[in-house]
């Protein structure tokens, strides 16, 4: 090319081109941040039709039995 940017609007193709060429960091950020919306349309229904389930939810607690608590003895607990 003789130094002139191609304008994107004119020629789309030409100047993806000279953009993947010249310009390899904006190039490659812009396909990257423009794949993100699309990423998070299409990743879940291909991962419930492939037969991925999510993941259990992690306790946030530890349960507490029911019935009454056991009086401990030993190791120093005792009273005299």
């Amino acid at each position: 090319m003789s130094g002139i940017t191609p304008r994107f609007w004119a020629t789309p193709l030409r100047f993806t081109r000279w953009a993947a060429r010249e310009r390899p960091g904006y190039f490659w950020s812009v396909v990257i941040g423009a794949a993100g919306p699309l990423i998070v349309a299409v990743v879940p229904p291909v991962r419930k039709r492939l037969g991925d389930e999510d993941a259990a939810p992690v306790p946030m607690s530890y349960p507490i039995p029911p019935g009454p608590r056991k009086t401990l003895t030993g190791y120093g607990d005792e009273t005299e």
